[in-house]
């Protein structure tokens, strides 16, 4: 039994067409009208086939097939929809995508086991409204509370909760949402993998042992402002030559081996107020650290500590940080890596067992089930630009080892 590959291009064809940058990539961040468009479109797709749709406090989409046994945990698949500004058409779709697609065969078939099967389509996957990753898995698994929406804000200071009840949602309802959740038997994430392991190595298949733990810190170094011409080196206090050399001391810390799992990166900078002739006042800039073991992300963390200290000393400048989010190291349930690795061999399928550097909706659900994921493919190893591109017969390789996958966890003959 096999996917449908012409289907799953059709759908995620249709899908990228929700895109407020067209020619630029992909940019459809939660909660707009482009999101609300997908979503429906999505929910359409889903109710199409039979499935009953909920949609929860924070916008996460569930679609259900019911097993044969009503009090039985569900099996869960899916992934997310939202992108990053100039983003890929692959990354998150592919899961929810290859989702529907497991769903649309099962109701083909007229298959069912003693166990429901769902999709689930989380919201805010990759921060890009609020710096803050995963935001609705964190809320589903109970890592953010109401406090946190409300707290939570973008650059123009609006907070999640505010966004969410201007988007039509029920933010309200979280709490209760989180004290009646039910049990779940499994959740498999299907994603493209975001880097050129596979891609160099020529497999179709992924299967994720672990994934990386981050923690994304804030970096404010405040000095004076004051004329560019007029004023001094010796009597400056300038923020823009301490931020330079805290981030390229971070890069110096960084182990350039083959076999290093550490890995940190400056992806945004501002600096106020941000005049050509005029010292700044302050540099603020973010540094993401991630690693497969926590000690690693810890020692970098150590070593920022350490260079902020020697460069108020050195520059006369002040310096804070702050933690704008932070996840776990996961290690994947060694129940669902046995299915998959077994369907995969049967299958006769290339793949090979592997960390995931990209933190994923499914390292949030870690403490709720057993989770899997399954990674296909990015060609050149791009991914979170408009170049991230995948091959469709490598995608359907990966549905139809999601598909097995499923079955086998929920009970399902095939």
């Amino acid at each position: 039994m096999d996917c449908d590959s012409e289907r799953i291009k059709r759908r995620l064809d249709e899908l990228s067409g929700f895109n407020a940058t067209p020619g630029c990539g992909i940019t459809r961040f939660s909660y707009s009208r482009e999101d609300r468009e997908a979503r429906i479109y999505l929910i359409e797709q889903m109710e199409a086939i039979g499935l009953s749709v909920s949609i929860d406090a924070v916008g996460n989409i569930r679609g259900r097939m019911e097993g044969t046994d009503p009090q039985a945990p569900p099996v869960i698949t899916g992934s997310h929809i939202d992108t990053v500004f100039h983003g890929g058409k692959y990354d998150g779709a592919v899961g929810v995508i290859c989702a529907l697609e497991v769903l649309s065969v099962l109701k083909d078939k007229s298959l069912s086991g003693k166990h429901p099967v769902e999709i689930m389509i989380f919201s805010e996957e990759e921060g890009s409204n609020f710096d803050s990753t995963m935001a609705g898995s964190k809320a589903f698994a109970g890592k953010y509370t109401l406090e946190d929406l409300k707290k939570i804000r973008n650059r123009d200071g609006m907070a999640m909760y505010t966004m969410l009840k201007d988007a039509g949602f029920h933010p309200d309802n979280l709490p209760a949402e989180q004290d009646g959740r039910a049990p779940i038997k499994a959740f498999i994430e299907l994603h493209v993998e975001q880097g050129g392991v596979l891609d160099a190595e020529n497999r179709s298949i992924g299967i994720v042992k672990g994934i990386n733990g981050s923690r994304c810190l804030e970096i404010i170094v405040k000095g004076e402002a004051n004329h560019a011409g007029a004023t001094p080196m010796y009597l400056r206090r300038d923020p823009m030559v301490a931020a330079a050399m805290i981030i390229s001391e971070i890069d110096q810390a960084m182990s350039k081996d083959t076999d290093a799992t550490t890995v940190a990166t400056v992806g945004k900078i501002h600096a106020s107020p941000g005049i050509s002739n005029c010292i700044a006042e302050e540099v603020r800039f973010t540094v993401d650290v991630r690693d497969i073991v926590e000690s690693g992300i810890e020692r970098v963390c150590r070593a920022i500590d350490t260079t902020t200290a020697r460069a108020e000393e050195q520059y006369g400048v002040k310096v804070s940080q702050g933690i704008l989010a932070e996840s776990d190291v996961v290690t994947l349930s060694d129940t669902v890596i046995s299915v998959l690795k077994e369907k995969a061999e049967t299958r006769g399928v290339s793949y090979r067992c592997m960390n995931s550097g990209a933190v994923h909706d499914a390292a949030m659900l870690g403490s709720l089930t057993d989770v899997g994921m399954i990674f296909v493919p990015s060609i050149r190893g791009k991914s979170h630009v408009p170049e991230e591109d995948t091959r469709i017969e490598d995608i359907t390789y990966g549905a139809d080892l999601l598909l097995e996958g499923i079955c086998g966890l929920a009970g399902i003959e095939i």
